[in-house]
């Protein structure tokens, strides 16, 4: 756990509170905050001292989005910090974890986890089931070629369930697959919003 800034996309906050919903907020979100749960942080661009948050519900259904007065997170955790979790129930999305771990480390990558796997591991409410995915997240603050791209995808594959795992780079984020394959430009995701680029590290791109 950490209880400091700056915090990313994919960390998960504590501190929101209910009074902090719009009045129009579906009920089960209350219901989350009343009972402590933490948000996680999206990508949208906030006024200073904001930050964008989504809520999730116990349904795929059930997400949110929110903005959080930084000045009331009280800690936080990186998905990095999740990586040595294994979790207390037996659902392949924890046994590919456990089964990939080594394998990441290996390579010497800075990786964490995220999604609904992170969730569970990080406030041990059940947020998994028999069918989940196992969502990743890895640090790449520098180019990550297509020909690594591939073979890390083709690791990936091996797992016990499917692994979607997402490329965090300076500007936002892009999937794993995507970057793996032929496209000439892939989906970038930002703050800003979504848009289609041929070299995802590059900052003049960005800017265009």
């Amino acid at each position: 756990m950490n209880g400091l800034g700056p915090w990313l996309p994919h960390d998960l906050l504590w501190g929101m509170t209910p009074a902090q919903l719009a009045a129009d907020a579906p009920d089960w979100a209350f219901t989350v905050l009343e009972a402590g749960q933490p948000v996680v942080v999206r990508r949208a661009l906030t006024a200073p001292g904001q930050i964008a948050v989504g809520l999730r519900g116990g349904t795929r259904e059930q997400r949110y989005p929110a903005v959080l007065a930084l000045e009331s997170v009280q800690r936080g955790v990186h998905p990095e910090a999740l990586c040595r979790m294994s979790g207390s129930r037996s659902l392949p999305a924890l046994r590919a974890l456990q089964q990939l771990r080594g394998e990441l480390d290996a390579l010497g990558l800075v990786w964490g986890v995220s999604g609904s796997a992170g969730f569970e591991l990080a406030c041990g409410i059940a947020a998994l089931h028999q069918h989940s995915d196992l969502d990743l997240i890895l640090r790449t603050p520098e180019p990550f070629s297509r020909t690594q791209a591939r073979e890390l995808l083709a690791l990936l594959e091996c797992a016990e369930c499917p692994v979607d795992l997402q490329l965090q780079v300076p500007a936002g984020a892009l999937a794993l697959g995507e970057w793996a394959g032929t496209a000439p430009r892939v989906l970038l995701k930002s703050a800003e919003g979504a848009r289609l680029v041929s070299d995802p590290w590059c900052a003049l791109e960005q800017a265009a």
